[in-house]
């Protein structure tokens, strides 16, 4: 009883006080020109939408040179709300309002939505979330995800996913939907990849979200609904030929000016990734010896199978193993896979070679055992030759040198 009289008299405990979250400052843009029918009912539907309370909400109106009286109404609603801006731009062009206000912009998140706002809003409060808690660094809302209510004509529909299959072939990006018209990209991303943007219209996204993809930032994809707008002014057959020529010229010009790569995994996962290619290479190899010693003779066989496969293993081996994704140098990496493989088939030759002056009744243990050590000989140095030859590339230490020294380069060019 003494204890619980104790504990009677001692004065109660104040309750922590509860530490307030700094708010995440957010610019989000909306493109627009010559919509002066809709801007003012999108605007107030933007503003009455929830984003948080740990959020601080700017909507920023960027206005492509607009010809009717988009920017009578823009201003007007920047007058009415103190969370609204209204910005005009003298040249078209949806990419250019982006990039020009994305960078002027001094916010944590910078964010943009299409005007007809096909896309729900409501995503935008998960979007900043996974940016501000540091899980990703570009998020972007997708129609394409299994399971989503999309309303969309089916033109529009083939179009969309047929594009963007293109893209995963041609770009070797992961993303699933390049343009539903909603993203949002923390400040570092944006300060790293928007000087690296060429396309001012409507390939700015695709050629966005690869930059950010090659250069190793983390993408996080939500899936949105999405209803389709029957009066849109986008010229399909125009913005699809602009988008192949972006696609070519993105696969053609080499890695993203100043990036970095894609963090590699650690090396115990590069041995596993390593070992389950080479499992599945060889049995490749197998069937494919089968088949075609059929119809042919077996060294001619053998050499086919042993392309094919070792072919197959290079490209494996570079996304799976090594992590990378850029389509550039693929050529060149065939050809040091190819210079690897050939070294390494050398040591089992010269194994073989050895093994056959064996003779006695061990002769046919003694001959495996040697071919054996030269087979793992062989896998270690295409392993290490792999590593640090066929798939080498930038440390981020290194990569960010070369950002600053392309970053330096440009604003030179710039006050000549």
């Amino acid at each position: 009883m003494r204890h619980e009289s104790i504990a009677r008299h001692q004065p109660e405990a104040q309750p922590e006080p509860t530490p307030t979250m700094t708010p995440t400052t957010v610019d989000l843009v909306v493109p627009v020109y010559n919509e002066e029918s809709g801007l003012a009912a999108s605007i107030e539907a933007l503003l009455a939408a929830d984003t948080g309370r740990a959020t601080e909400l700017t909507i920023i109106i960027a206005d492509n040179a607009s010809t009717d009286s988009t920017p009578v109404i823009g201003a007007a609603l920047a007058a009415a709300h103190p969370t609204v801006e209204y910005v005009r731009l003298n040249r078209k062009g949806r990419g250019r309002a982006l990039s020009q206000v994305w960078q002027a912009s001094d916010a944590d998140v910078v964010a943009y939505t299409d005007v007809d706002l096909a896309t729900d809003i409501t995503v935008l409060d998960p979007m900043v979330e996974v940016i501000r808690s540091g899980l990703a660094d570009v998020a972007i809302a997708s129609r394409l995800l299994p399971g989503l209510a999309i309303s969309r004509g089916i033109k529009r529909e083939i179009i969309s996913r047929c594009y963007n299959r293109l893209l995963r072939l041609s770009l070797g990006v992961g993303f699933s939907d390049a343009q539903c018209g909603f993203n949002a990209l923390s400040a570092k991303a944006a300060k790293e990849l928007l000087p690296q943007v060429e396309d001012a219209e409507w390939f700015f996204d695709t050629e966005l979200l690869a930059r950010a993809e090659w250069a190793g930032f983390r993408i996080h994809e939500f899936g949105t609904d999405w209803t389709d707008d029957p009066d849109s002014s986008v010229d399909v057959v125009d913005t699809a030929w602009k988008d192949i020529k972006g696609i070519v010229r993105l696969r053609t010009s080499g890695r993203a000016r100043g990036g970095g790569e894609v963090p590699a995994p650690n090396t115990g996962a590069q041995i596993l990734h390593f070992v389950d290619v080479g499992i599945i290479s060889t049995l490749l190899y197998a069937v494919l010896f089968l088949f075609a010693v059929q119809v042919v003779s077996p060294t001619v066989a053998n050499i086919a199978a042993l392309l094919i496969s070792t072919v197959i293993n290079t490209a494996a081996n570079r996304t799976h193993t090594f992590g990378m994704r850029a389509p550039h140098h693929r050529f060149v990496s065939q050809a040091k896979g190819l210079a690897a493989f050939a070294l390494c088939f050398a040591f089992t030759s010269a194994g073989l070679s050895l093994a056959s002056g064996f003779t006695g009744e061990w002769a046919s243990i003694a001959t495996l055992a040697v071919l054996t050590a030269a087979n793992l000989a062989a896998t270690v140095v295409r392993f290490v030759l792999m590593r640090t030859w066929v798939f080498a590339r930038l440390s981020r230490p290194e990569a960010r040198d070369t950002v600053e020294s392309a970053r330096a380069a440009q604003e030179d060019a710039q006050h000549v």
